[in-house]
């Protein structure tokens, strides 16, 4: 796995389930959760932006509420 500046976020404390987000270059972002770290998310800021906009505005809430 190449090597990135990873950053873990500061809402996961200290158990498992961490994310951990890095930027190697000003157009990519990649994500990773702790339990999973050879799966990575590869994106960019502008999705990104979307996508954090978009889940804070419940554009998602369907797929969890039941």
């Amino acid at each position: 796995m190449p090597m990135h500046d990873w950053q873990k976020s500061s809402f996961s404390g200290e158990g498992a389930q961490c994310l951990y987000v890095a930027a190697p270059d000003a157009h990519t972002i990649k994500l990773r959760e702790s339990d999973a770290p050879d799966a990575i998310l590869t994106t960019t800021p502008a999705n990104l932006k979307a996508f954090i906009l978009g889940v804070k505005a419940g554009e998602f809430d369907h797929f969890v509420d039941g």
